[in-house]
């Protein structure tokens, strides 16, 4: 071989130095090496997709499947890094775009209620979230941990749905970014976008900085992650320095008479912003995919994660509140609110201050959220789900360059034609999917052991679980009805049915397995309250977002049809019979000792 290049096949996957790849790295498996093998896999399309559904992964596999990156990630981070990830990651577009655009829209003053709301939320999602962290540390963060209890269809349907969130996320705060990026300037944010007359409205804004934004954080992610670490701390302390002066100095300019009448909209005006607000707590999503990275994931993903998730929402409601004290809510600026709201107070010098602090928070926002994006995308490779080039880490710099560089290149070309409006609805409905099923997955993790849990406590638990979805799904399903008009006889049936629901599988089903080193509190009422919140909120999202997440989940579901299907049923099976032959050598070994 060359001096460039050097081979060594682990599961599919070719060795070479740096980023390269070929024709094999993208579909290796034995279903693709001819058109007589994939009409084949095709005709057996029934069989393997039945296989996908049923089939469920271990921790122990997860952790194996580490090795077809080639080379691991580099463990450099402390409880420290995450916790400062976890903030740098939210605090961002979320608060200081949204909280302008939903508290004149949506909530009025009570947009602080909706923080809350959105919280509480997260923080139960973030419970989840660092169980399975803690206990399954690999970079695929809500995918590995659906595959292990869901099954491989269900965590890529999912997976691809957060990988969208991820996309779009990251589009919303590059646009963001050049609109506190004109404020600074003394610009309305459109001067610095281009006018496309033959485009719909909402994609005829073109935003070359945002793409610009972009590319450098790209750079950035792909030379090192220590050094994305290095930089959202520096970003951080100067954001939060900030937030502490738009709080003391905004509250200094308060007006009690701002805050009348405190709920314009009403509850439902509450729920429905506190739905798209859930787009500022996503970002804690990325910190659990960085588990792979961390000195010691028993102690500081707990920290980490949970630590940042309080400290973040305690600064959200101050400063939702002071934004609602400074100014009369319809006065309120959707682009860049905070900045205007000094302004209207006569500290007009202070906008560039605050413009400039958001700034900060949002470059944290997009490179955290590029590196668990990258994280993610990479373990989804390793199942040969999508071609296993995204799944590899460059040697010297331990960081997934492919999956950096393509998922950065998608967020370009969104940030560069949508607005942000459209992007947090559909941003949210991804977001709340998928913490909805990772506290499924908890409930399933605790109470169904294969081979352990008796047919009658699995069907116990089963029979709950749908009821709690059930009683969850009719809620939501009840607040959107009857949008024309208040009511609450539904509620009298469907909340102590989720109750009940919740009571009998905490008396009724024996939990089947113990947390090792850390686990979630107040098991199963916790990840079930997390369950029915998050499919609440999303009976307060529009119909077009959910036109547009259901064309997404179709075009995935295709993809996975002719190509992620039958690229993991292959691997899959690969790697039990490599499990096979090994235990098989391990016994003639054994044999061979003992006779000896």
């Amino acid at each position: 071989m060359g001096a460039g290049t050097e081979t060594n096949n682990v599961q599919g996957l070719t060795k070479r130095r740096g980023w390269m790849c070929t024709k094999e790295d993208f579909l290796p498996e034995e279903s693709f090496q001819s058109w007589g093998n994939y009409s084949n896999a095709l005709k057996q399309t029934p069989i393997r997709l039945l296989d996908r559904i049923l089939t469920r992964s271990s921790a122990e596999e997860e952790m194996e499947v580490k090795a077809r990156s080639n080379h691991e990630m580099k463990r450099t981070l402390s409880w420290w890094d995450l916790m400062w990830f976890g903030m740098g990651a939210c605090i961002g577009a979320g608060i200081f775009v949204l909280t302008g655009l939903e508290a004149r829209n949506d909530a009025g003053p009570a947009v602080v209620l909706s923080y809350a709301v959105s919280g509480l939320s997260a923080l139960f999602s973030v419970f989840c979230y660092t169980e399975f962290a803690v206990e399954i540390p690999v970079a695929g963060g809500s995918f590995a941990y659906l595959r292990v209890e869901l099954g491989d269809f269900m965590a890529f349907i999912a997976a691809g749905n957060i990988l969208l969130e991820y996309i779009v996320s990251g589009a919303a705060v590059a646009r963001a970014w050049t609109s506190y990026f004109a404020t600074i300037c003394n610009h309305k944010p459109n001067q610095f976008r281009i006018l496309a007359h033959g485009l719909a409205d909402g994609y005829n804004q073109l935003d070359p900085i945002a793409v610009g934004v972009c590319i450098i954080t790209c750079v950035i992610c792909v030379l090192s992650t220590q050094g994305a670490s290095r930089i959202n701390y520096i970003t951080s302390v100067v954001h939060v320095l900030v937030i502490a002066f738009i709080i003391i100095c905004g509250l200094v300019k308060s007006d009690l008479k701002n805050y009348t009448p405190f709920i314009p909209y009403g509850p439902r005006g509450v729920f429905k912003a506190s739905a798209v607000l859930f787009f500022a707590y996503t970002g804690f999503d990325a910190v659990s995919t960085m588990a792979e990275e961390t000195k010691n994931p028993g102690r500081d993903i707990p920290i980490g994660l949970v630590g940042s998730i309080v400290i973040t929402t305690v600064i959200y409601c101050l400063m939702a509140m002071t934004l609602c004290l400074m100014q009369p809510y319809l006065d309120i600026d959707p682009d860049a609110p905070f900045s205007t709201a000094f302004q209207a107070v006569g500290w007009s010098w202070a906008q560039y201050l605050v413009a400039f602090g958001a700034l900060k928070g949002i470059t944290s926002v997009m490179l955290v959220n590029s590196v668990g994006q990258a994280r993610y995308l990479t373990h989804i490779a390793r199942t040969h789900m999508m071609p296993p080039c995204f799944a590899k880490v460059d040697p010297k710099t331990g960081t997934p360059i492919n999956a950096t560089v393509v998922l950065l290149a998608a967020t370009a070309v969104i940030a560069l034609f949508t607005e942000l409006d459209i992007l947090s609805n559909l941003l949210s409905i991804s977001t709340l999917l998928m913490f909805m099923l990772v506290a499924l997955a908890l409930l399933v993790r605790r109470y169904y052991v294969s081979g352990e849990t008796s047919n009658e406590n699995r069907n116990k638990l089963i029979g709950f679980l749908v009821l709690i979805l059930g009683s969850s799904t009719a809620t939501a399903a009840y607040w959107a009805a009857t949008v024309s008009q208040e009511s609450w006889i539904g509620y009298c049936v469907t909340v102590p049915a989720w109750v009940l629901s919740t009571a009998g599988l905490w008396f009724f089903v024996p939990q089947a397995r113990s947390p090792k080193l850390w686990g979630a509190p107040l098991v199963p009422w916790l990840p079930s309250a997390s369950i029915a919140i998050n499919i609440f909120l999303l009976g307060s999202i529009d119909k077009d977002s959910f036109i547009r997440f259901a064309i997404w989940s179709l075009l995935l579901f295709v993809y996975y049809l002719f190509f992620g299907l039958h690229a993991a049923f292959d691997t899959a099976k690969s790697y039990e019979l490599k499990s096979i032959q090994e235990a098989a050598i391990t016994k003639v070994e054994e044999g061979e000792v003992s006779q000896g």
